[in-house]
């Protein structure tokens, strides 16, 4: 499989109010994200991030073009089934997600409805929480836990389904700093230990960093599809958008621009502190 996800010539538009009118928020978006790639989708509220994951697993259907999925195209009803299983998603708050009263409970949720053995759903749902550092908390209340916590137990929801994708609509907006941090590296484990194809839709450019690939979006296209370092060292391009850029990132780049001769493209506090110590 050459392309785990692909879009070509992708729209889609909503109907405004009761009018005739639509609004295109999918404006012709060409994009391909390859089996095991951990790719960031950046863009202000309502550019269309969101609009572009559910056509990944065919929450969503074209309004022109196409979206392959494991090389077979979304419109294709007969595929259904394999589509949601092989893109599994997660969203803001996982208390939306969460289903039963008891950890383990919610988790083994989805792989039942598919008509998993029992046998079979024990093994996926104790890998699954393993995989997200929730197992020794499998019998508890997921009301108990923290946010962090809680959007852990929904991710191991996702990967008791056993996807080869797992996309991530802003799992970490409702969270504390300690749980972004507690998803974020889950979702690398993710990616360097299973091999998973990750898209991750975020407003934090600290989390976007550690992606493969950024993609930046606005008014429905596709502006920037680079690797993180290509696209967050053009400060005044993520600026004209209104769009942050890392810490230190900002930092490097105001030093450059009152004389000082640093590198434009620093992502990280340990090359930044390596930079500034040439300077001392």
């Amino acid at each position: 499989m050459s392309n785990m996800i692909k879009t070509e010539h992708l729209r889609y538009a909503y109907q405004i109010g009761t009018q005739e009118k639509v609004k295109f928020v999918l404006d012709d978006i060409d994009l391909s994200i390859s089996p095991g790639e951990f790719v960031a989708v950046l863009g202000h509220n309502g550019c269309g991030k969101s609009t572009l994951a559910k056509h990944f697993n065919a929450l969503l259907l074209p309004a022109g073009g196409t979206v392959y999925v494991g090389g077979m195209d979304t419109k294709d009803e007969a595929h259904y089934w394999e589509f949601r299983k092989n893109v599994g998603m997660v969203f803001q708050n996982p208390d939306n997600q969460i289903v039963a009263t008891v950890v383990e409970e919610d988790v083994a949720f989805a792989p039942e409805n598919l008509g998993v053995p029992s046998d079979e759903i024990r093994k996926r749902v104790d890998e699954a929480l393993k995989t997200v550092d929730m197992y020794e908390l499998r019998r508890h209340a997921p009301h108990l836990l923290s946010g962090g916590q809680k959007q852990r137990v929904a991710i191991a929801g996702a990967i008791a389904m056993e996807p080869k994708c797992i996309v991530f609509d802003e799992p970490t907006a409702m969270l504390d700093p300690k749980g972004r941090k507690e998803v974020i590296d889950t979702i690398v484990k993710l990616k360097e230990e299973k091999h998973m194809t990750v898209v991750l839709i975020t407003h934090y450019m600290e989390e976007a960093v550690r992606a493969d690939r950024v993609v930046v979006m606005d008014k429905g296209k596709v502006l920037r599809n680079d690797v993180p370092r290509n696209v967050f060292s053009d400060v005044k391009f993520m600026k004209s958008l209104g769009l942050d850029v890392p810490q230190v990132t900002e930092l490097c780049y105001r030093l450059a621009k009152d004389g000082i001769n640093i590198r434009s493209d620093v992502m990280t506090v340990a090359e930044c502190v390596d930079e500034l110590i040439k300077l001392l």
